[in-house]
């Protein structure tokens, strides 16, 4: 659960909190549906069978909201990334970016609607994802380059990987590629990725030093 969703949650009855949950799930179900990613607080309302009043009640406006919504998501997509990162210790580097980045763009893709739709009209919610992003995925992300790094497994430096990668984030989800290529933005970002890597690591593999480590390691994000 996210800070903006514990904070609210925590100023309303252990009674209440299931309603709390039942408003952000609904909310939740609205703006990061596919489409231009709004949530109408009439229809909300609507839909929990509750009057604006009630809903208001716990999220004194939209913006409270919302922000509570991301915080539910980018929850969730940490656990996720935190398991991947687990689950892949011990494994060939390339793996390990592998799997971290598919975890990763699912996760983005799922949210990225919201973030462009309601995050280039609301400047707060905006940077509140930029933040959460920043914290979620960039860093996890820098921590592997930085792995590799230590390890000699790359011959490009960790920093200048980590920026190609926010650079090919923010490019993607902001871009009309996509849809010009009728992929997401993720498929996207992992074909970017693959090409970066693909040039960064070094020949050979950090548990098989012949060609099917190198092979291997050349199958990142295909």
């Amino acid at each position: 659960m996210g800070t903006m969703e514990t904070e609210m949650v925590s100023k309303v009855s252990e009674g209440d909190r299931q309603r709390v949950g039942m408003i952000v799930d609904a909310a939740g179900r609205m703006f990061l549906a596919p489409g231009p990613g709004r949530v109408n607080m009439d229809e909300l309302a609507t839909a929990l069978g509750m009057s604006k009043k009630t809903v208001y009640r716990y999220f004194p406006d939209k913006h409270s909201l919302l922000t509570a919504v991301l915080d539910q998501r980018f929850g969730a997509m940490e656990r996720r990334l935190a398991a991947a990162v687990e689950d892949s210790e011990g494994k060939p580097f390339g793996d390990r970016v592998q799997r971290f980045l598919i975890e990763a763009c699912d996760e983005l893709a799922q949210i990225g609607a919201a973030q462009l739709a309601t995050g280039r009209g609301d400047a707060l919610l905006r940077r509140h994802v930029e933040e959460r992003i920043d914290a979620v995925v960039y860093q996890r992300l820098d921590e592997l380059f930085q792995d590799g790094h230590r390890r000699g497994l790359l011959s490009a430096a960790p920093e200048l990987l980590g920026e190609i990668t926010r650079g090919a984030v923010e490019r993607l989800l902001n871009s009309s590629l996509p849809r010009e290529l009728n992929c997401t933005a993720a498929d996207l970002l992992r074909a970017t990725i693959d090409t970066v890597l693909y040039g960064a690591i070094r020949p050979g593999d950090d548990t098989n030093n012949g060609n099917d480590g190198n092979d291997k390691e050349r199958k990142i994000g295909s």
